[in-house]
C-alpha cells in the first residue's frame, strides 16, 4: 500500500509518495493579466508567457482552508494523471493542516478525503508533529524539542515532548512571508515604482534582495551613505519577461552609483528595504502589529512549560518554514534568545539544510513507522462512525 505525504501549505503544497523524492509546488491557481480567461493551476504557472500582474487566486486565507473549490482544483491537479496518478483505493495520505483548526474545515476535509476522492485511510496532522517526528528520529537521546515554523501566513511556537505537543505552550505570532512580501510592495510603491500589482516579481525580489540584520541600527548608518561607501545598497534589475525572464541583483563592479544606467532595463534600488522588512519577524511593533517578535514569544512560550523541561527546549529550537531562509535568520535569533535566555542555560538553534521541506520528510519517515497502521483512520471506520473517530484518533 503506498502512502501519499501531503504538506498542504497556504504558499507552496510539499508532496510525494513516502517512497519518492518530495515535490514543492505552489499552491494556488493564477490568472495572468494578458490572458484573463484562463486559468493556470499549481505547477503550471512556468506555462504563463507574461507573469507580470499575476492574479493569485488562493484556498487560504489568513492561514485557514476557506477556499474549497480552488483547493480541489488543485489537488485534482495533484493527484491527477499529470502529477502523481494516485489509486484512491489502496492510498493512505498523510495530510497537514494548521494548529487550532476550525471544526467546520476539519470536517470539510475529511468528508473530501473519504468520500469525494476515497482514499483508503487519512492521517491528519500538525506541520510541527512531523517536524517533531523527525527532529527526534534524527536525535533519539532528545526528549523535548521547539518547533519554530515560520511560513506564508503565520508564525507558530510550539513544544513537543516525546512527540506529544504541549498545547499550553504554542504561540502564533500573525507575520508571515505574505506580509513582508506584501509590506515590500508597499514601500516600494511609495518610494519608487508602482509594484502593488506584482506580488509574483515583488516575492522574488524578498527572496533574491532581504536579509536579516545583525546589528539593525548600524546598517541603518550605511544604508544612508552616499557612493561607493554603501555597502547596503542593491540594485535589483526587475524582469521584462522578454529579454530578462527573470530578476536579478546587479553586481556590486557593474553598479552606477552617480546618474543613470546607459542599458535601459528597469532597476529598483534597495538599501534599507532589504533587511527592514524582515525585521518586522522580530519586531512586528515596527508596523503597528502589537505582538511579541519571535525570539520574546520563544521565551513566553518556554516559560509557561514546567521549569525543569525548560532548559532542554532551549537546547532544541528547530527552525522549519520559508522565511528562515533569510540569510542571517539563524544568528540573528539565536544571539536575541542569548541575551534573553538566563546565562547558565545553553542555547542552541538549528537551522536544517531544508526547511521547507524538513516536515515533509518527518512525514515520510513517519509513513515507515511501525505504528503507523494505529495512527490512521480507515475509510471503514469512518463510514461507519462519522467525523468522531477522526475527532479521537487525530491529536489536534
Amino acid at each position: 500500500m503506498a502512502t501519499l505525504v501531503l504538506d498542504n501549505g497556504a504558499y507552496t503544497a510539499k508532496i510525494g509518495y513516502s517512497q519518492e523524492k518530495v515535490s514543492v509546488i505552489p499552491n494556488c491557481q493564477f490568472r495572468s493579466k494578458t490572458s484573463r480567461l484562463k486559468t493556470f493551476t499549481a505547477n503550471q504557472l512556468d506555462e504563463i508567457k507574461d507573469p507580470s500582474g499575476l492574479f493569485y487566486i488562493l484556498p487560504f486565507q489568513k492561514g485557514y482552508l476557506v477556499n474549497w473549490d480552488v483547493q480541489r482544483k488543485v489537488w485534482d491537479h495533484l493527484f491527477g494523471k499529470e502529477m502523481f496518478k494516485v489509486e484512491f483505493a489502496d492510498t493512505s495520505i498523510i495530510i497537514t493542516e494548521p494548529y487550532f483548526n476550525f471544526t467546520s474545515i476539519q470536517e470539510s476535509m475529511n468528508e473530501i478525503l473519504f468520500e469525494e476522492y476515497q482514499f483508503q485511510s487519512a492521517l491528519r496532522t500538525n506541520t510541527g508533529f512531523l517536524s517533531a517526528h523527525h527532529y527526534f528520529h534524527n536525535k533519539p537521546s532528545e526528549l523535548c524539542c521547539l518547533v519554530v515554523d515560520t511560513g506564508f501566513s503565520f508564525t507558530h511556537i510550539s513544544p513537543y515532548c516525546r512527540s506529544r505537543k504541549m498545547k499550553e505552550g504554542i504561540r502564533r505570532i500573525n507575520v508571515g512571508g505574505k506580509l513582508l512580501t506584501n509590506h515590500l510592495k508597499e514601500i516600494i510603491s511609495y518610494r519608487q515604482l508602482h509594484v502593488m500589482d506584482e506580488t509574483h516579481v515583488i516575492n522574488q525580489v524578498k527572496e533574491d534582495v532581504c536579509y536579516v540584520s545583525q546589528q539593525f541600527y548600524m546598517d541603518m548608518e550605511i544604508a544612508q551613505m552616499k557612493g561607493e561607501e554603501n555597502t547596503v545598497m542593491r540594485d535589483y534589475v526587475l524582469p521584462d519577461f522578454s529579454s530578462i525572464k527573470k530578476g536579478f541583483c546587479k553586481p556590486r563592479e557593474e553598479m552606477v552609483f552617480s546618474g543613470k544606467y546607459k542599458t535601459g532595463e528597469q532597476i529598483l534600488r534597495l538599501a534599507n528595504e532589504r533587511f527592514a522588512v524582515p525585521e518586522i519577524l522580530f519586531h512586528p511593533s515596527d508596523i503597528g502589529i502589537q505582538e511579541m517578535g519571535i525570539p520574546e514569544a520563544i521565551v513566553h512560550s518556554i516559560q509557561s512549560l514546567p521549569e525543569e523541561m525548560q532548559p532542554h527546549f532551549y537546547q532544541n529550537i528547530v527552525l522549519t518554514g520559508g522565511n528562515t531562509l533569510l540569510p542571517g535568520f539563524r544568528e540573528r535569533l539565536e544571539a536575541e534568545l542569548r541575551s534573553l535566555v538566563p546565562a547558565h542555560l545553553p542555547v542552541s538553534v538549528l537551522l536544517p539544510a531544508n526547511p521547507i521541506c524538513y516536515s515533509w520528510e518527518g512525514g515520510k519517515l513517519l509513513a515507515h513507522h511501525p505504528d503507523y497502521d494505529e495512527m490512521v483512520v480507515t475509510r471503514e471506520e469512518y463510514e461507519e462512525n462519522g467525523h468522531c473517530i477522526c475527532e479521537e484518533k487525530f491529536d489536534i
